[in-house]
């Protein structure tokens, strides 16, 4: 459980780092890339530059996954951009978080034969029902929501989560820096040529908050890897989603002065009662 607990505040800061970059940092996508380097040298530095090219059974597989993982990454990024600009950052947490939230457990529950208690699945429901409550604000976009590109966001931020667990499942403890390594080198590289692309600048702002936002990015995708082989998907996903929520908001209100509104009050004993239900 002391690794979900640091996956979930290591998570959180990385909310409030890109928080604070807002304004500040001129370049999204380089401000993005400049994280994923810092995960990346994260990465090495605790798996061993030398070791990141493996003789060992099992590294081309770590390889591909990572790669995989990292183009997912990339992809649920770039989308999540278009559907903020199409309809609005509401629609586009909700889509994103709740896939983040489905497609893994999903993965779980299909592929490795998870099989979650009735209650759990219950708990589960509600913290669905949760995120989408404390992200939901009428009147946030008049735009008519375009479904196909909504329906690809939830797909795409979902795998990405999933990587976590299938390598969790199939891949090699001993390589998780490793995966890591190749998932943010796989995003980087990625991100890079768009930031190159669009002219974004490179600059002490950027690479700043790059590295603000890099470091617990790192950490909590690592003691994500060890949560969850610790821990049943149907209780980490969840879990995870809802506190990280619930401390940003927190954060939110006690140091940006933000205010909550009815559907974010009425979203908090929703958030308590899925834990209750999970952890049962």
């Amino acid at each position: 459980m002391l690794y979900l607990v640091l996956s979930i505040v290591s998570s959180a800061m990385i909310s409030i780092a890109m928080r604070l970059s807002v304004g500040r940092a001129r370049g999204q996508i380089s401000t993005l890339s400049v994280n994923y380097y810092i995960c990346m040298l994260l990465s090495g530095s605790f798996s061993g530059f030398g070791n990141i090219l493996s003789s060992d059974e099992g590294w081309e597989l770590t390889l591909i996954l990572g790669i995989i993982n990292g183009l997912f990454f990339f992809l649920s990024l770039m989308l999540g951009q278009m559907v903020i600009k199409t309809n609005g950052v509401v629609l586009s947490s909700i889509f994103s978080k709740v896939g983040a939230l489905l497609i893994p457990l999903a993965f779980s529950i299909v592929f490795f034969r998870e099989a979650p208690r009735p209650v759990q699945i219950i708990g589960a429901l509600i913290s669905i029902a949760s995120i989408i409550l404390i992200n939901y604000q009428k009147g946030d976009s008049e735009q008519k929501p375009f479904m196909p590109i909504l329906f690809l966001l939830l797909l795409t931020e979902g795998i990405a989560s999933s990587g976590t667990k299938v390598f969790g499942e199939v891949g090699i403890p001993s390589f998780s820096d490793n995966f890591l390594f190749w998932t943010f080198g796989a995003a980087a590289v990625f991100s890079t040529a768009v930031a190159l692309y669009k002219k974004e600048p490179f600059g002490i702002k950027e690479i700043l908050f790059g590295a603000l936002i890099g470091i617990p990015n790192f950490f909590s995708a690592r003691f994500m890897l060890m949560a969850i082989r610790e821990i049943p998907a149907i209780i980490v996903y969840p879990v995870r989603s809802v506190l990280t929520i619930m401390i940003i908001t927190l954060f939110g209100v006690a140091f940006f002065k933000e205010r909550l509104r009815k559907t974010q009050w009425i979203a908090f004993p929703f958030i308590l009662l899925s834990l209750i239900l999970l952890n049962i």
